[in-house]
């Protein structure tokens, strides 16, 4: 399957904002944000000029699309979904995309972002309900129980996120047990309980043009 394989960072700056797609690099002097507050490119230093309606609403698009890390396809198909359920549009769209299965392991703690814990459920290391989940776009359900896989749990790295994921705190619509590296979706995400800085109205707009 075709995936974004350049700097990561890029997308941030493209962005003007920080993204938080490198865990906690995003926090430290090292963040690209900090040290080049400009788009990247040849031309990313040139004069701004102020944006169309058309580019701000595109410009939140891509905006979320780099957040998840989704390509055009999948995020256009995401809001097609969306679409098709009864509620508000955009509102639904940010519910569908909390409820992959990376972003779930990355609200858990257990991952320092969504590109790693893309990485770990690919790798095959969490289990859905008891049974092997190795398709990071995998929509879970109220009641799925997701869970490090036993094998895992006693290697360096899943012992060195453990100890981070007991700093965090998860979201209120996630229960999870550090301890035993194991995570329940207790009901769908409200709007207001989704903190992803993102204005999901301006994506409605540009696709219903």
């Amino acid at each position: 399957m075709a995936r974004y394989t350049d700097s990561v960072c890029r997308q941030c700056r493209r962005e003007g904002e920080k993204l938080f797609l490198k865990g906690d690099r995003c926090y430290s002097e090292k963040c690209a944000v900090t040290r080049k507050a400009y788009a990247p490119g040849a031309h990313g230093q040139g004069r701004k000029q102020k944006p169309s309606e058309y580019g701000i609403q595109l410009r939140e698009k891509q905006k979320t699309r780099r957040i998840y890390g989704l390509l055009e396809k999948q995020f256009r198909n995401y809001f097609k979904k969306a679409d098709r359920q009864q509620g508000i549009t955009g509102e639904n769209l940010l519910i569908l995309l909390e409820r992959r299965l990376d972003n779930i392991v990355y609200r858990m703690g257990l991952a320092a972002s969504r590109k790693e814990a893309r990485q770990l459920v690919t790798h095959g290391h969490f289990t859905l309900n008891g049974k092997k989940a190795n398709i990071p776009s995998i929509l879970t359900k109220v009641g799925d129980v997701i869970q490090v896989k036993e094998g895992s749990r006693s290697s360096y790295k899943f012992q060195d996120l453990k100890e981070q994921a007991a700093y965090k705190t998860p979201p209120e619509w996630l229960s999870v047990d550090v301890e035993n590296m194991t995570g329940t979706l207790l009901a769908y995400p409200l709007r207001e309980q989704i903190d992803t800085l993102v204005n999901e109205q301006l994506i409605v707009e540009l696709y219903s043009r």
